[in-house]
């Protein structure tokens, strides 16, 4: 079942099916493998919910930033350079957004203005909460290497609830959404939506930091490997993954290849702050201590960028902070609850090109599948989107495509298409012919390039050079299709 299909289905389950249902699927393993949490306490404070949702990060052997050090001494993530300085390691958590339940929504989160740790979530009104972990270093190597680095990584929780036979309610914290941003586009992200087949799903969850660059890559097991289809199952083809040979400064594929990344070792990961007694506490504990050979992070606040001093770090800051947070949003329909668990999954984009074929200039526009919402070819993974092009004398001819792309964000790339073209002959006249035409695009994102002015219509930027063949079962003409143009496709 495809990931983001399941995810709908557990929704489903534990809103809308009758307790004794849910809690035949909610079953011990998949509670062991799921939550985060469990317990009759309906009220949790910030501090303790951001420790029990935060992750695992894990280095590569070889990280600069590391230093040689392993283990204990490991002190990365780092600190902002204008904030209070420690010797451990340092994560900064952001509550983005808490999802009450449509049926008491009134403080379900009670903030404290004094110490915003203190603040307290009534697990009995929410459904569900998005956090993020921002981690920062001081320098990111290889390709475009510069000062400062600021990455992220983002987690969304859904709250059950469920009453015993005496009537007590007990709350668990579910995880079902792990999101490893990569690069600052967000055709990169790293997404791992909750499979409920796959119970072998290791909490806390474990993000990978790719060498040097420090993107954050999702690791469903645990078990230090990037396996693409499983430990990502969004949007599998443009998802980054995790290239540690970036430090070298090359690119090497515009695909992810499995020599990209490095084996990662137990003693290169940094364990969040897991409250004293807490399941995973105790899962991760030797002789009563917790994560004895490994580093343990401080979780911080994250703070405004306001505070940087240097403007590069502000900048590099500014795309992971949210000004208000958390938001407070009520769910007032069953669409909307399952749209807040699923929508993040759906990027829209629009592609408008200059065109040039066989001489004549035109104007190409590439759309979504469904018009509003992009289609990704199954089993194959890639997209399937509509192409249209006016070209010829006052763009009189005009043509349909149904385009084919293995993703829309890689450097390089094939596509195909194939459809109809209709060219006016006279006045009276138009012939219609099947086309298909095929070739390879390539695209980058100008936001950090000479270029970026042209940012404000599309990130991405891009080039195709195709051949194109009118006739069906013969071929009676072949021409050179050039397109440069905006959007990714």
């Amino acid at each position: 079942m495809p990931a983001r299909v399941t995810a709908f289905f557990i929704v489903l389950l534990f809103m809308f099916l009758d307790t004794a249902e849910a809690d035949e699927f909610l079953n011990k393993k998949k509670l062991e493998a799921f939550a985060v949490w469990e317990g009759t306490d309906s009220i949790m404070t910030v501090k303790d919910l951001v420790a029990y949702c935060a992750p695992v990060f894990w280095f590569s052997p070889d990280e600069p930033e590391l230093d040689k050090r392993k283990g204990k001494d490991i002190n990365i993530p780092t600190y902002f350079p204008f904030d209070t300085k420690t010797d451990s390691p340092v994560v900064y958590f952001q509550i983005n957004e808490i999802l009450t339940r449509s049926d008491s929504y009134r403080n379900a989160f009670k903030r404290d203005y004094t110490n915003f740790l203190n603040s307290e979530l009534e697990l009995k009104k929410i459904n569900g909460v998005n956090i993020s972990y921002s981690h920062f270093y001081n320098n990111e190597a290889g390709l475009g290497s510069h000062q400062y680095d600021t990455e992220q990584a983002q987690f969304q929780y859904f709250v059950h609830q469920q009453k015993d036979k005496s009537g007590e309610i007990h709350y668990a914290i579910i995880f079902t959404r792990a999101t490893g941003k990569a690069h600052a586009l967000d055709w990169y992200d790293n997404i791992y939506d909750i499979d409920d087949l796959f119970i072998e799903q290791a909490l806390p969850f474990n993000i990978l930091v790719e060498e040097g660059k420090h993107a954050s890559c999702t690791d469903m097991n645990g078990d230090g490997y990037y396996t693409p289809g499983y430990d990502v199952n969004v949007r599998k083809n443009d998802a980054w993954g995790v290239r540690d040979i970036m430090r070298s400064g090359d690119l090497f594929s515009s695909d992810y290849q499995s020599y990209m990344s490095k084996v990662r070792k137990p003693e290169h990961r940094v364990f969040p702050p897991m409250p004293e007694g807490s399941k995973l506490w105790k899962r991760y504990s030797v002789n009563g201590k917790y994560a004895p050979d490994n580093a343990v992070y401080q979780l911080r606040q994250m703070t405004s960028p306001v505070k940087a001093r240097n403007k590069i770090l502000k900048h590099d800051m500014e795309s992971y902070y949210q000004e208000v947070a958390p938001t407070i949003k009520h769910q007032s329909s069953k669409d909307e609850l399952v749209d807040w668990f699923i929508g993040d999954n759906f990027i829209n984009s629009v592609g408008v090109s200059y065109r040039l074929d066989d001489g004549q200039s035109g104007v190409s526009v590439s759309l979504p599948l469904l018009i509003v919402k992009n289609v990704e070819a199954p089993l194959i993974g890639g997209w399937l989107v509509n192409r249209l092009y006016f070209q010829g004398s006052d763009l009189r001819d005009f043509g349909y495509n149904l385009l084919y792309t293995p993703s829309a964000s890689r450097f390089s790339d094939l596509y195909f298409a194939s459809g109809l073209e209709f060219t006016e002959k006279d006045s009276s006249k138009v012939e219609t012919v099947f086309v298909l035409e095929a070739g390879i695009k390539f695209r980058g994102n100008v936001s950090y390039s000479p270029l970026k002015f042209l940012s404000f219509l599309s990130p991405f930027w891009g080039l195709r050079l195709g051949i194109k063949n009118k006739g069906f079962m013969r071929v009676d003409k072949i021409s050179y299709v050039l397109e440069l143009g905006a959007g990714v496709w």
